[in-house]
């Protein structure tokens, strides 16, 4: 397997360095960026396995740094930060963020959650086809769902919401972005239409209906379990 790059954006030149040691002793290519201006610059040239993104920068912060990231790359993207509430963690999740750190930290904790983060998009794209989870299995290919081996009738709307969800498996997407992404366009979040189209994807023949694959953060979004 390549050698997997971690891409650090910090502003602390010391804990770049060590973190940067720390990561070459644990097999991974590492770059690094002073701060978040340099860092999108260096996203885009080297394109990283990994960004580890802190918040608190001079200029750019991080906040705005994972924004035009997503709005450019799915690229997996750990938050390290001295802000440990939970609305800043709510706050980068929402920006599509796939974990959060808090300093002080230890490094191998990070070098583990790294590791986790890359093997977890590693399946999602090495089942970019084909995705089964229990009973529900979703072609890509052929745009087609089957639960129990049965052909199950979606919209073309159900299908995309399905698909856009089942594409990054164990990641919350905020509901406005949902919409956008289902709907091509910018529309104001409305929770309650989500639910509706989010509730199709899950009927079982003959059974009740329950969050069984889809499921709710409550004023969040949802996530493909």
């Amino acid at each position: 397997m390549a050698q997997r790059t971690i891409l650090l954006i910090d502003d602390d030149p010391t804990l770049l360095e060590l973190l940067s040691d720390h990561l070459r002793t644990a097999g991974y290519g590492v770059r690094t960026a002073v701060d978040g201006v340099r860092g999108l610059h260096a996203a885009t040239e080297s394109r990283p396995d990994l960004v580890v993104l802190d918040v608190m920068m001079p200029g750019m912060d991080g906040w705005e740094v994972c924004r035009q990231l997503r709005e450019r790359s799915s690229v997996p993207i750990i938050m390290l930060t001295a802000k440990g509430e939970e609305f800043d963690k709510l706050r980068g999740f929402r920006l599509g963020i796939d974990d959060y750190v808090t300093k002080p930290f230890s490094f191998t904790e990070l070098a583990a959650r790294a590791g986790a983060v890359l093997a977890r998009a590693s399946n999602a794209s090495s089942a970019s086809h084909c995705v089964t989870s229990g009973d529900l299995t979703i072609d890509f290919d052929e745009r087609r769902v089957t639960v129990d081996g049965q052909v199950v009738v979606l919209t073309p709307t159900e299908y995309r919401l399905l698909e856009t969800l089942a594409r990054h498996p164990h990641r919350t997407i905020p509901t406005e972005t949902l919409l956008e992404q289902v709907w091509e366009q910018s529309m104001p979040a409305r929770p309650s239409m989500s639910a509706l189209y989010l509730d199709a994807p899950q009927k079982d023949r003959g059974r009740p209906r329950r969050p069984k694959h889809l499921i709710a953060e409550r004023g969040f979004g949802y996530h493909f379990e």
